[in-house]
């Protein structure tokens, strides 16, 4: 494989999971403060800052996805 294809990849790899943890996230941040009803996590505050670190993952990953490659 060429190192320009392993880099898409890797990129492509990286966003789509940064973006599925964004969703989670913040779902688990809305079901955390009791804005979205009809799960065993609404209204506990727990599930509101795991949302939150969730996010924070995210932001890593979208990070190390556009970091500039060493040449």
């Amino acid at each position: 494989m060429s190192q320009v294809y392993r880099a898409f990849v890797r990129r492509s790899v990286f966003i789509v999971i940064a973006i599925l943890c964004d969703v989670m996230g913040g779902i688990w941040i809305l079901q955390g403060i009791g804005v979205l009803p009809g799960s065993f996590m609404t209204g506990q505050i727990l599930w509101a800052a795991i949302g939150a670190v969730l996010l924070f993952v995210s932001g890593l990953l979208l990070w190390a996805a556009y970091r500039p490659t060493r040449s």
